[in-house]
């Protein structure tokens, strides 16, 4: 929960409309700000107070006890213009939460943590419990001093700048070992603890028999990611307790599942009881990995039948993959989760026009891997073996990667055995209707005139069927020089079902210092006009031109039963998507999400 505090009229109108804008997130505090701002601490994970820095310092300084437990603190000035994270920049979120603040309120966030000041990711913000000398590796890093990695398990770590030498020391381990001196301890989540159990249980026994399997393997039970046992057994106390206990979930599997896992341990028992021959080794084992500690019973002092089971497994670090969208190249039309995604990767495979676009947001020692056009599957291939090699990789495309561009050959690639995350951007159709009006106000479909993949008779079909079914239409890869005739023909085929006088939008360079936009009509369009930095939309037979906009009215009407609320129009349909390879014209200009093609049409030509 976030404490908001206030002391004056300007304050609180600031105070109200984050209070409007994060209402199950926020709290407001009335009352004299030396009462309001103990209540908040104490009760509050963050606190946001429209007070002077220096008010704030003194109301909080008898309050501060530990930067790990403490709320954080933002400061807003009286006039608004500045979002200050004050205490917990990393530990309480403050860093964040300024600049979400002020991007709500359109202050400055202003962030004094020299890790963000500087780009680098602070040890203690990157997601893994840490350990030892943080502030002095900490230090060494900003001050450009060698430090090592020392990765004793694989694990995808966002861009840092270490090497294999150097007097201080980032270690990786799940191993239950003391930092040494000038060594920091990231321990990644990679031990899967299975367990198995009698009906009743103490969960004391339970934690019992994990904690002692943990530590006379010499294991962390820092790192432990889960407990995992049989669906039967999902809401037996004593393992859901001791998974409460870890702070780690607890994850079930059918006995279906848990029987086609071969473990060196069977046993009948189980088999009996619940329908599989093992619940601790092939709970643990389910998902891959490599057996640390086989099958071990519990120990009771009263020398009775364990009622206990578990084993540890140590999972390999699945390597991440972000497919992430840029958007139409504009930099307020990236999205925040791109941008994040952006500095989480260590690896960032892309077309070397759209990394330039985004490089001043890589964090320092990204990897970057970048090619021309032309090299759409390479790239693709590329990305899913970083991943692979446990990488945590950010692959690039314009507008939405999703939408004819890198997610589709990505995704093509990959097993599962990565995690992908899609990340979306605002699309080309999406980014020109804005700039036109409202065109696509009703059913809409977006489809690509380039027959490099595609068979024109395939496209043509396609045309056609959109023509036939009035829909608004977005023709992606309009029209180059070496493909001169296609858009003539699908204006064609529209104007077959379309009056001459049917709005026609054109765009070009949407978003871009030289964007240029115009309304016309079906018959005036003239193609030479277009080329493939361009988006053309065609309206329907309901489109109209108003105050020089294009707008297609919704057009449904309210249905209401009597005695009931008025019922919510239907929503736009998600654009249409060819089956065939995403497109990428050389030579063109990154605009927007069409231009990704696995390989060069010698039809094209030379631009």
């Amino acid at each position: 929960m976030i404490g908001l505090i206030s002391a004056t009229a300007a304050g609180a109108a600031a105070r109200d409309r984050l209070a409007a804008a994060w209402p199950d997130r926020t709290r407001v505090y009335d009352g004299p700000v030396a009462d309001a701002v103990p209540r908040a601490f104490a009760e509050c994970g963050q606190l946001v107070c429209f007070l002077a820095a220096g008010a704030v310092v003194r109301l909080i300084a008898p309050l501060l006890g530990d930067k790990r437990t403490d709320p954080g603190v933002v400061c807003v000035d009286e006039a608004g213009r500045f979002a200050v994270s004050l205490v917990g920049g990393h530990g309480g979120g403050a860093n964040e939460l300024a600049r979400a603040v002020g991007g709500l309120l359109g202050a400055e966030p202003v962030v004094t943590t020299a890790t963000d000041a500087v780009g680098v990711p602070g040890l203690d913000t990157l997601g893994l419990p840490v350990e030892g000398d943080v502030a002095g590796v900490t230090r060494a890093l900003l001050d450009g001093e060698p430090v090592a990695l020392a990765a004793e398990v694989s694990w995808p770590l966002p861009a840092l700048p270490l090497g294999t030498r150097g007097a201080y020391t980032v270690r990786l381990t799940d191993r239950a070992v003391e930092p040494a001196e000038r060594e920091v301890l990231l321990r990644p989540p990679s031990l899967a603890v299975g367990v198995g159990a009698s009906k009743g249980a103490p969960a004391e026994e339970v934690l019992g028999l994990v904690e002692a399997a943990l530590r006379d393997a010499g294991l962390s039970a820092a790192s432990v990611a889960e407990l995992a046992t049989v669906d039967a057994k999902s809401g037996e106390p004593g393992i859901v307790a001791a998974a409460e206990h870890l702070g780690v979930p607890l994850v079930t599997y059918s006995a279906e599942e848990l029987a086609a896992v071969e473990v060196p341990n069977p046993s009948g028992a189980p088999l009996a009881a619940v329908g599989t021959p093992s619940v601790a080794e092939a709970a643990a084992l389910v998902r891959g990995g490599e057996l640390l500690v086989p099958k071990r019973k519990s120990q009771r002092a009263d020398g009775r039948p364990a009622m206990a089971t578990c084993a540890v497994v140590r999972r390999p670090g699945r390597g991440r993959l972000a497919v992430v969208g840029l958007g139409p190249g504009a930099r307020d039309l990236l999205t925040p989760r791109a941008e994040a995604e952006l500095r989480r990767a260590s690896v960032l495979v892309g077309l070397d026009q759209y990394v330039d676009q985004i490089r001043d947001l890589l964090r320092p020692g990204t990897r970057i891997l970048e090619s021309g056009l032309g090299a759409e599957e390479e790239r693709a291939r590329t990305a899913v073996a970083e991943a692979r090699r446990g990488a945590a990789v950010a692959l690039i495309g314009s507008g939405d990667a999703g939408v004819y561009a890198m997610a589709s050959p990505a995704l093509a690639e990959a097993s599962d055995d990565i995690d992908v995350v899609g990340v979306p951007g605002v699309t080309a159709a999406l980014a020109a209707g804005a700039i036109l009006g409202a065109p696509l106000g009703h059913d809409h479909v977006s489809i690509s005139l380039s027959d490099l993949h595609t068979p024109w008779e395939v496209i043509e079909r396609r045309v056609r069927a959109a023509a036939e079914a009035d829909l608004v239409v977005t023709f992606y890869n309009p029209r180059s020089r070496g493909r001169d005739w296609q858009l003539p023909k699908a204006l064609a085929i529209l104007a077959e079902h379309r009056e001459p006088a049917t709005p026609v939008g054109v765009v070009r360079n949407a978003s871009r210092a030289d964007e240029s936009s115009r309304v016309t009509t079906l018959s005036a369009l003239d193609p030479a006009t277009v080329d493939m930095m361009t988006v053309v939309t065609v309206g329907n037979t309901a489109t109209r031109r108003i105050a020089g906009r294009m707008v297609t009215p919704r057009g449904y009407r309210w249905q209401q039963d009597p005695g009931t609320a008025p019922q919510e129009e239907a929503r736009t349909v998600p654009h249409a998507r060819t089956q065939e390879e995403p497109q990428e014209e050389p030579g063109t200009a990154p605009l927007e999400e069409t231009q990704e093609v696995p390989q060069r049409d010698p039809q094209e030509g030379a631009r």
